[in-house]
């Protein structure tokens, strides 16, 4: 006998068990498969297993109880037909009521711990054959007053029979189907555990249905779990099921409150209150060509005086798919061998600079499109990201960089003698960058062989340049002139016009005009005339 804390936990670890009887058994050692199924209809047709008396967990009146006794010890004793005359209750319960109100008028299965053990008369055992042949009752009755099994009974039939020499048919040693009682039990017991493995297989198939809408519809991950999704993305799933599916058994399953649903529906069939907003949003997103992420649109919206939320911002952008392409290639490498001697790394990594004219960045860095191939060689001023000058070519070659040297130099006043860092590259190792170094007073300082950390700053720069100008564009049908007039432009907008949040939402001039600082005018050069014409 189980207590009730027993039969609690086996029902608890079934149910979390997903309805395995076998894990729930191995794990727990009791009881046997079908008690727990008893234990389980109760627990479900109860809504838990009660701890108090009979009678205040029954949902049953006593009169009822006792209609369903009479009712019984009237007709035949047959707990099939009571149940099915009266509609209630369980088997299990009517056994129940039976021994509790009419004890020992229910028939009862011999088991072989209850057979007499006296031995048993030959005659004894002629009669009881004769009984069962007489279809004087049935073969369980006849084995109940003579105080043995079905089986044992049988046995005594065959050899009786074939002791005094009659026939015996093939089918006498087998059971006769006349205990229906015991078949329409186990029909029953088979008919629920035939819906308990439907209901499983219906969740189950709910739980498919869940995740695939999840990955079809909101465009998640199949490996998500769907009770940790927003309410308003529960809603849109539980939306693509409806026709599938109760409302009640998706809430359920995604353990979402119907008071939230129907919030979430009436929330989203609203007006939208940012629809102004989302065409400022898109406008400012076009006119930066594409290259503000939320931040920058953001400080653009607060400088024009409008009070919004960075968030909002963000989530108007995810939601209208307005994504900055980005892109990462193979970038151009100007090393050709160690032609003259390096110098030291005296930036060491910290590209922090006091003033303008400090620090100053250098590299090149190539852009192929259909028609061929562009050089970029900038200078970057650390104090405020601004290219004080540059050059475009057609090949990397030494005057791609001494014209921007030349340029960067002619901006300079005479005091001012900033330190040039560069990588080992050759153009920043020939006698002509030298010379221009040397005559300007400009301190030469150099990255470690193939270390593009120790020129991050300038890198960051490329990066920034190609994922907002160059990346995710047709350039199909650009000439070469035409891509270097539209390279130039870009750089005249980054310095003059584009906003970076590290200046306060300002670009690199007006940040030097807030500060009152000496206003440098850009310059860009563009290698062989010719072609650019």
């Amino acid at each position: 006998m189980y207590s009730l804390e027993d039969r609690k936990r086996a029902v608890e670890l079934y149910i979390k068990y997903d309805l395995s009887v076998a894990d729930t058994v191995r794990e727990l050692g009791y009881p046997t498969r079908q008690a727990l199924y008893l234990w389980y209809k109760e627990y479900k047709r109860n809504g838990g297993f009660c701890d108090g008396p009979r009678e205040a967990c029954s949902k049953y009146s006593k009169e009822q109880k006792i209609a369903a006794v009479d009712f019984f010890l009237k007709h035949g004793r047959s707990i099939s037909r009571t149940r099915k005359s009266m509609g209630y209750p369980s088997r299990i319960t009517l056994r129940v009521w039976i021994d509790e109100l009419a004890p020992g008028e229910r028939k009862m299965l011999t088991s072989s711990s209850q057979h007499r053990k006296a031995p048993v008369s030959i005659e004894e055992k002629k009669a009881a054959v004769i009984d069962l042949c007489s279809k004087k009752g049935s073969a369980k009755e006849v084995a109940a007053e003579y105080g043995t099994s079905r089986g044992t009974l049988y046995q005594w039939k065959k050899k009786l029979l074939v002791k005094e020499g009659m026939p015996v048919r093939p089918d006498y040693d087998k059971p006769l189907p006349d205990d229906r009682e015991l078949l329409q039990e186990q029909n029953d017991e088979l008919k629920d555990r035939i819906k308990d493995l439907e209901h499983q297989k219906y969740r189950l198939q709910m739980e498919v249905d869940i995740l695939t809408a999840t990955a079809e519809v909101l465009k998640k991950g199949q490996g998500i779990d769907p009770t940790r999704l927003s309410n308003k993305e529960k809603t849109i799933v539980i939306d693509a099921l409806r026709t599938m599916y109760p409302l009640n058994d998706l809430l359920g399953r995604l353990m979402l409150a119907k008071s939230s649903y129907f919030y979430q529906k009436e929330a989203m069939a609203a007006p939208d209150k940012y629809k102004e907003l989302r065409v400022v949003v898109r406008d400012e997103f076009a006119a930066s060509n594409s290259v503000y992420g939320y931040r920058r649109i953001h400080g653009r919206l607060i400088r024009g005086g409008k009070v919004v939320s960075e968030k909002v911002i963000r989530n108007i952008m995810a939601e209208e798919g307005l994504k900055v392409v980005a892109k990462t290639t193979r970038k151009y490498n100007s090393y050709k061998g160690e032609i003259s001697p390096g110098v030291a790394n005296i930036v060491d990594r910290d590209f922090h600079a006091d003033r303008p004219n400090e620090l100053w960045l250098t590299d090149i860095t190539e852009f192929s499109i259909p028609a061929g191939k562009v050089y970029l060689s900038p200078i970057i001023d650390c104090f405020d990201g601004m290219a004080p000058a540059w050059s475009i070519g057609t090949s990397p070659n030494a005057e791609l960089v001494n014209t921007m040297l030349d340029a960067a130099i002619m901006t300079l006043d005479e005091e001012e003698h900033p330190v040039a860092h560069s990588d080992r590259g050759c153009h920043y190792r020939w006698p002509g960058w030298i010379e221009r170094m040397e005559a300007a007073g400009l301190t030469r300082s150099m990255s470690k062989k193939g270390c593009s950390p120790d020129n991050a700053a300038c890198e960051g720069f490329f990066g920034r340049l190609k994922n907002e100008f160059f990346y995710g564009r047709p350039w199909k049908g650009v000439s070469i002139p035409e891509f270097i007039a539209m390279l130039d432009d870009f750089m005249h907008w980054y310095n003059e016009t584009r906003i970076k949040e590290s200046l306060g939402f300002l670009s690199p001039l007006e940040y030097r005009q807030s500060l009152n600082l000496g206003v440098v005018i850009p310059m860009g050069c563009i290698q062989d005339m010719d072609i650019a014409a």
